[in-house]
């Protein structure tokens, strides 16, 4: 088993750029072999996505264009923490504002996640959302969103061929997925 230590020394770090939603970070490293070199860290909000299901089973998907992978997704309605905002109430927030919806019962499902540890120090929560009533939506200026409520199955299946390529939905639909066959309900 490898050593569980961190094998990197840092020597030095400095902020090469920063926006309201990341910050890029340099880091002059000594690495594993001994050697000198540089470590590039995106830092950024902790993640929050939500499984927001009907009683019917029908999951809430957003549409959005995105614009680093210059392509339309289909997705969870996804966001980020504001400043001293938890994950849930973070995701309460982004589920009101994209989705127009409000749930009565709240679970998290599969705990910390990261995303894209290789060059992101980036936290990601998952939560399931259930007892849904409709709200008015206020997505932000960034945000021009389609909602579609799509079966649960129809989802999975999206997943697994490939159609729905958004890392935190595939892993939110693929964690419900193990969940609902493990017998776990969500009422």
């Amino acid at each position: 088993m490898p050593p569980l230590e961190n094998p990197w020394k840092r020597l030095s770090s400095r902020v090469v750029y920063r926006n309201p939603w990341i910050t890029v970070r340099e880091d002059a490293v000594i690495r594993p072999d001994g050697l000198p070199g540089i470590y590039g860290v995106v830092e950024s909000r902790i993640a929050t996505a939500v499984l927001a299901l009907d009683p019917e089973m029908n999951l809430c998907m957003v549409g959005q264009y995105r614009y680093a992978m210059d392509e339309y997704s289909w997705e969870l309605v996804e966001g980020g923490t504001d400043d001293g905002e938890t994950p849930l109430e973070a995701i309460r927030r982004e589920l009101r504002e994209e989705a127009g919806l409000e749930a009565a019962r709240w679970e998290p499902l599969g705990g910390e996640l990261h995303l894209s540890n290789c060059h992101s120090s980036e936290r990601a929560f998952l939560f399931v959302a259930t007892g849904l009533r409709a709200v008015p939506a206020a997505p932000e200026g960034t945000e021009v969103l389609a909602v579609r409520w799509t079966p649960f199955a129809e989802a999975l299946r999206q997943v697994t061929a490939g159609e729905i390529r958004d890392a935190f939905t595939v892993m939110g639909v693929l964690l419900l997925d193990q969940a609902l066959r493990a017998g776990k309900t969500f009422a």
